[in-house]
């Protein structure tokens, strides 16, 4: 907690310390409430006593509490303006670092987890903050201040209130060894019950065609019921709390008055009134520090769950980043467009056998290579590598006859225009779909865009969308087709005009007349740019320059469409469960 609380800047700790003038004026003026309480006890029972001489007491008394009133509303300002500032920033922190996560800090972090960090987790410490800000530093200092002003006062008294603060102290202790090892668990269920409630939004339309609504809610309920399990026990192990405090505090004051009783009954006529003031004295300072305590208690009752908070929040700002920055963030020679695998392997961190193994071959400018091959092959790994998703295990990418490693992430990204293999789209218009993030060259035009869509042969049916090119695309793309979505990601590509192509399995929810038009066209707009292409239909691969088949990671044939259909049985495999003879032999 207190490593995460060391990101306070200057701004903010300068109204902390101001919040701290404030609380102790506070304490002061509280503490002479008492003072002024037994002057009025002292006038009541003087005889030839005059009201004025009480209302001028009161008066104090009054001046007191509005000045204690002001200084709360101020600590209180300054205390929720720290606790919202530093989450601001502490949110923003987190969602930065998850920006530079690789593909491999992504899956250490489970998506549901990282939300609930960055939502859920930081409102936890911006509630202690707040809270603690106008408690953690008030309750000491009022809970010192009221002991030492009743320590001689009596010792009767002083030790009726002594164990009444050990009893306090105990049950604080009790309650926290109980519940403290509990917190850690809620925010992990809460990570499950986020993941559960994810899953069943996003899959909402299989959960439906397979009338699979009884399974999710079965299953919510599981952790739903973990989680509310765990959270009563916490809380109704914490309530208890409540009237313990409010059984000590009444218990206190009465045992102070048994005790005063006694002691006037005991004491001189002429003494009688000095003890009763210093009885009514005592109890309002025993009342203060016992009050002190039980604000503590409530620090310690939000501390232990905001400390893991805290913890799991720095689990992601500490994460090592394993994908680092090179220093080219400049083009070194004039080979543009040009991407080589040098003896690539490569396997995952949580992996002992290789995903890619030994595969070398290289892309020229303006060249279209195609990568082809069963499921799980590797297809989509191997492309992944070349915008660094992933770093090699062994070997080198050379993009312009650079090492991918020694560039900078972004220098690198706006070489590339990247097609995933599942269309991403954005809850905004198709405009801002298409023109999406910064290449490091000048804005895209209107022209620009159009014309990328028009080349993703998406103009047609966005041209029959209401408003048209400013229509609006729901998040996921739920309110299109997987064909309009690929399409708008392929155009998103395009306008771009980068030097490299990577396209994903990009063509597979194309209908074979629109893929055919629209890598006749591509392949005339971006001539100059070399593509990659991964794709499982022989259509889509057999017009390339070079064509990699791959087979459990390695690479089992390198070479043109027919080259292939002689020498390569994997291949011809493929090729003649998808076409005829005579079709292929006629491309």
């Amino acid at each position: 907690m207190f490593k995460l609380l060391k990101k306070i800047n200057g701004k903010e700790l300068l109204y902390v310390l101001i919040s701290l003038i404030f609380i102790i004026g506070q304490v002061w003026l509280d503490l002479k409430l008492p003072d002024y309480m037994s002057n009025i006890t002292t006038i009541v029972q003087t005889p030839g006593s005059s009201v004025t001489e009480v209302l001028k007491q009161g008066g104090y008394m009054l001046a007191c509490a509005l000045g204690s009133l002001v200084s709360a509303c101020i600590v209180g300002y300054f205390a929720s303006y720290v606790a919202s500032s530093f989450s601001r920033k502490l949110r923003g922190d987190l969602f930065e670092k998850v920006e530079d996560f690789s593909m491999e800090e992504m899956n250490k972090f489970s998506i549901s987890s990282l939300i609930t960090r960055t939502t859920n987790d930081v409102e936890q410490v911006e509630m202690l903050i707040a809270m603690g800000m106008q408690l953690i530093v008030k309750a000491p200092i009022t809970a010192v201040w009221a002991i030492m002003k009743i320590l001689n006062k009596n010792f009767t008294w002083s030790a009726i209130t002594g164990g009444a603060i050990l009893i306090l102290i105990l049950t604080i202790a009790l309650l926290m060894k109980l519940v403290f090892p509990n917190f850690k668990k809620v925010q992990n269920l809460i990570d499950n019950v986020n993941n559960v409630t994810r899953e069943n939004l996003t899959g909402i339309r299989v959960v439906r065609a397979f009338n699979a609504e009884k399974y999710q809610e079965d299953k919510f309920e599981v952790q739903n019921n973990e989680l509310t399990r765990l959270q009563t026990f916490n809380q109704s192990t914490m309530s208890i709390m409540s009237p313990i405090m409010y059984m000590i505090m009444n218990g206190l004051t009465l045992a102070i008055y048994f005790a005063g009783a006694f002691m006037i009954d005991q004491a001189g006529i002429a003494d009688r009134i000095g003890i009763f003031s210093d009885m009514v004295v005592f109890s309002s300072y025993a009342m203060q520090a016992i009050m002190s305590f039980l604000m503590l208690a409530m620090i310690f009752m939000m501390y232990p769950r905001a400390a893991v908070s805290a913890k799991r929040i720095l689990e992601v700002l500490e994460s090592k980043i394993t994908i680092k920055d090179g220093k080219i963030n400049e083009d070194k020679n004039n080979l543009k467009g040009t991407v080589e695998f040098k003896n690539v392997s490569f396997k995952y961190p949580d992996s002992q056998e290789y995903t890619i193994k030994d595969i070398s071959f290289k892309a020229n400018k303006g060249e279209t290579i195609a990568i082809i091959g069963s499921t799980g092959a590797g297809k989509s790994t191997l492309i992944n590598l070349i915008p660094r998703f992933f770093d090699t295990t062994d070997g080198e990418i050379l993009v312009d006859g650079v090492n991918v490693k020694d560039y900078t992430q972004e220098f690198l990204h706006n070489k590339i225009g990247y097609v995933p293999q599942k269309a991403v789209m954005f809850s905004d218009t198709v405009t801002n779909n298409v023109d999406y993030g910064e290449n490091g060259k000048k804005e895209k035009t209107e022209e620009q865009i159009k014309k990328a869509i028009e080349v993703a042969q998406g103009k047609d049916f966005i041209e029959k969308m209401e408003n048209k090119y400013e229509s609006h695309i729901a998040a996921g793309g739920s309110n299109i087709s997987g064909g309009q979505k690929q399409r708008i990601a392929i155009a998103r590509a395009i306008a771009r005009e980068p030097e490299i192509y990577i396209f994903d399995d990009s063509f597979s929810a194309l209908d074979y007349k629109t893929d055919f038009k629209l890598r006749k066209e591509l392949k005339e707009y971006t001539k100059e740019a070399t593509s990659i292409i991964v794709a499982q239909r022989i259509g889509t691969v057999m017009h390339a320059d070079k064509i990699i088949v791959l087979e459990d990671g390695k690479s089992v044939g390198i070479g043109t469409h027919k080259e292939l259909l002689k020498n390569c049985p994997v291949y011809q495999e493929i090729a003649y469960s998808q076409l005829s003879k005579e079709e292929l032999e006629d491309a």
